[in-house]
């Protein structure tokens, strides 16, 4: 019968409306412009709370901009930049308190300027990726590597490092293509309280500012060098994952687009074969990702109430079966990929700027959310918690085998991953950011079902927790800056050998710290609080601690050393008597 309801409700979502309500503006106002909240695309942070602002502004030109950050720094009034669809989990868009302003990019999103000779193209700050695919695409010019969903912009890219999958080149990272970029920052009396600087290759403050997190300034242009565009074959193969570790070291080096898809619980990895081709390769494929297309509002809320269901009745057979069936699905229509308008085999071949990235939820007529993006927090959908960092390659076959021990112990344990297709593994490469990847790595992209109840216990919290603790802090894993939970920040900045460089560069470019937050100055390590001590604090990432540290307001409540990485461990478990979440007494 289980079974009968998922296939009834995946037919209802692959049939689902062909338009779907645009995602809402992330800055809401109680009057007009003024009074303002900011969140994410998602709906919400991972710490709950509500980010408020006295005054937000659209500015249209580097002019506006300019009197936006100037007016901002004369009265030394916080402000941050925000952008159109706000796909960053974390805080980065919160300004401190009530009173600061918000500046955003949403109306900056022209292409300034597209050089076919040059192979070069200037853009506003507030520039879609799809935008940048589809121009580049135009003049027969190719941004070679990407995040997979069209929906950022070229700013937000930046600001948290966003990548797609490879070791060769430069990288995956879109910043890495950046030749020039030029950025507002606050200034004294005798430069107009505001300053617009060029950086370019020779410019030392490149590097920093290149992954900037948001505190250095605005970005009003950016100029990304180009290549010309070719074609790409992919394939997909299911293997088992038995050598998965020693797969992930090789792979990355053999396809240039590569990446790998694990079910852990099913014991299976999908590789993706994906290469660059001859342009005289016959075929006008397209990627066009199942689960980042419209969704019917109604399949949505019964898968979400499923989810919720089986949370609550900690029926690991339900969530099992859900996803061998989604899983096998999804690989029956090639994860969204056509040939020629259908299906008909693999390689699926096609312009890169066709095959790179996906994102259609956002070609939107309103339909009144009959449709929407599955993740759309308007409506009953997905609602989730998400962990990404990066592990280097000379590791990354410990990591592995490290889960594949815990699946061993709960072979049921990563069937709730499994059902949001898994963890999603992509190649990121070694950058002079000072803020980027510190040597050649795999990222690891995690989604897990989050509970509306910041109190309620997810289905085999305790195995999840283990393995966002192992890779972040036992490999020493290298978090995503725009995902994650706040534990991932714990210490981070002094994994970063070049963080005093950029520290100079944000105090010569923002003395007053106008700039930042106390979320910012958190992950950058200028102060404490990134991780909060109190009950239930683990529920959501907000707290970890070592077998001899008190996590609970009670000093008689520890932490319980983990089974395979004994200095770290959450501090809060499961009442099998309440059912409830509860910090617990150590009882070894």
């Amino acid at each position: 019968m289980k079974e009968q309801v998922l296939r009834f409700v995946f037919l209802l979502i692959c049939v689902g409306g062909v338009i779907a309500t645009p995602p809402e503006d992330p800055i809401r106002c109680a009057s007009k412009n003024t009074n303002c909240t900011i969140t994410n695309t998602y709906g919400i942070f991972p710490d709950r709370t509500t980010c408020r602002a006295a005054e937000v502004v659209y500015p249209t030109s580097e002019e506006e901009l300019v009197s936006a950050v100037a007016s901002a720094s004369k009265n030394k009034r916080k402000v941050k930049a925000a952008t159109r669809f706000s796909h960053s989990i974390t805080k980065l868009a919160c300004p401190d308190g009530e009173n600061g302003l918000l500046i955003s990019t949403k109306n900056l999103n022209k292409i300034l300027n597209v050089d076919p000779k040059g192979r070069t193209m200037t853009v506003q700050s507030g520039v879609s990726l799809r935008q940048i695919i589809t121009a580049a695409g135009e003049n027969g010019l190719a941004l070679p590597y990407a995040p997979y969903w069209w929906g950022l912009t070229i700013g937000g890219m930046m600001g948290t490092g966003a990548h797609g999958s490879t070791l060769w080149g430069k990288g995956s990272a879109v910043h890495e293509y950046v030749v020039e970029l030029r950025i507002v920052t606050p200034a004294g009396r005798e430069d107009g309280y505001a300053k617009v600087r060029t950086l370019n290759q020779s410019h030392p403050s490149l590097d920093a500012a290149r992954v900037s997190l948001g505190v250095l300034g605005v970005l009003s242009q950016v100029t990304l060098k180009l290549e010309p565009l070719f074609k790409r074959s992919v394939t997909y193969i299911t293997k088992d994952d038995t050598d998965l570790g020693d797969e992930l070291v090789t792979f990355g080096r053999k396809h240039e687009f590569g990446d790998v898809i694990w079910y852990p619980s099913q014991k299976k990895a999908v590789y993706r074969i994906d290469d660059r081709v001859s342009v005289n390769e016959s075929g006008n494929g397209l990627y066009n990702f199942f689960p980042f297309r419209s969704t019917a509002s109604a399949a949505l809320a019964v898968v979400r109430s499923t989810e919720e269901l089986q949370e609550a009745t900690r029926d690991d057979n339900g969530k099992c079966v859900g996803a061998k069936l989604i899983t096998a699905l999804l690989s029956g229509i090639a994860y969204g990929l056509t040939n020629n308008g259908i299906f008909v085999g693999y390689p699926v071949v096609g312009f890169s700027n066709r095959m790179q990235a996906s994102g259609t939820c956002l070609d939107s007529l309103n339909d009144g959310l009959i449709t929407a993006c599955p993740w759309d927090s308007r409506i009953k959908g997905e609602f989730f918690h998400q962990t990404a960092f990066s592990i280097s390659l000379s590791v990354v076959k410990n990591f592995v085998e490290d889960v594949q021990k815990l699946v061993e112990l709960e072979p049921k344990s990563l069937c709730g991953l499994e059902t949001a297709n898994g963890i999603l593994m992509r190649y990121v490469t070694v950058s002079s950011a000072y803020l980027g990847k510190s040597e050649d790595a795999v990222d690891f992209d995690i989604t897990y079902y989050r509970s509306k109840d910041p109190m309620a216990p997810r289905l085999f919290q305790d195995i999840l927790e283990e393995i966002e603790q192992i890779g972040l802090f036992k490999y020493g894993g290298l978090p995503h800056w725009g995902k994650n939970r706040n534990l991932a920040f714990l210490g981070i900045i002094k994994k970063y050998n070049n963080a005093e460089k950029f520290l100079k560069v944000k105090e010569e470019y923002d003395p007053d710290g106008i700039f930042s937050s106390e979320w910012t100055d958190q992950m950058l390590g200028l102060r404490e609080g990134v991780t909060v001590f109190k009950d239930g604090c683990a529920m959501e990432g907000m707290c970890i601690c070592s077998e001899d540290r008190h996590c609970a307001p009670k000093k008689d409540y520890l932490c319980r050393p983990g089974k395979i990485y004994k200095e770290a461990r959450v501090c809060t478990r499961v009442s099998k008597k309440t059912k409830k979440a509860e910090d617990f007494k150590d009882e070894l």
